[in-house]
């Protein structure tokens, strides 16, 4: 998916996943150290990283998409918190080694070698005691066709993600089947792979 994409989808009138959190990360947030630093990957519009700037974390949010980071400025004003936003590439973006409380990636699909670059990344990223929350679809969920991306590369397994992941104890590490219902991009029954790991 291009930025050219992505630029399009957020620029549409309608948030694209809607202005709620994520169901996992509202349920696990509590496990960052309380009013820690917090990184959001892939982070589209801003809907969970105004969540957590609203819980009292001190939030960054990267996503390729400069529509996306305009969008979640706009959401965080109306909310009446800060968050930092930067539009940026995540193959170009430098997650920086000790800095983070935690790290956020929801549904964050990017193509295999990349992707195992920023999560080995990302963990290393994170502080000690810091949390990594991720869920994404995994490749069950072209049977259901509710959102994520058509293709098999860029869907994740918990198998695989354990390998992205060494270094990191894995608290919740699970697939399983859920009703996911953010926007109209994300609507329905889903298979997931959902992760709270903690270094």
């Amino acid at each position: 998916m291009t930025n050219s994409f992505w630029d399009e989808r957020y620029a549409e009138p309608e948030l694209a996943y809607g202005d709620a959190p994520n169901d996992f990360l509202r349920e696990v947030a509590s496990r960052i150290p309380a009013g820690g630093t917090v990184l959001c990957l892939a982070e589209g519009q801003g809907r969970n990283a105004v969540y957590l700037a609203e819980q009292g974390f001190e939030v960054t949010a990267v996503d390729a998409s400069k529509v996306g980071m305009e969008r979640a400025q706009k959401l965080a004003q109306e909310r009446g918190v800060k968050i930092t936003t930067i539009a940026a590439d995540l193959a170009e973006y430098p997650i920086d080694a000790g800095m983070w409380d935690g790290i956020v990636s929801i549904f964050g699909h990017l193509p295999p070698p990349l992707r195992a670059r920023v999560h080995r990344d990302a963990v290393a990223g994170l502080r000690p005691g810091g949390v990594l929350i991720l869920e994404a679809y995994t490749p069950r969920q072209l049977e259901f066709k509710t959102g994520g991306p058509p293709v098999t590369d860029l869907l994740m397994t918990l198998d695989v993600l354990r390998g992205e992941l060494e270094g990191m104890q894995l608290e919740i590490a699970r697939e399983l089947d859920r009703d996911v219902h953010e926007g109209k991009y994300h609507a329905g029954r889903a298979a997931v792979v959902q992760i709270l790991g903690v270094k």
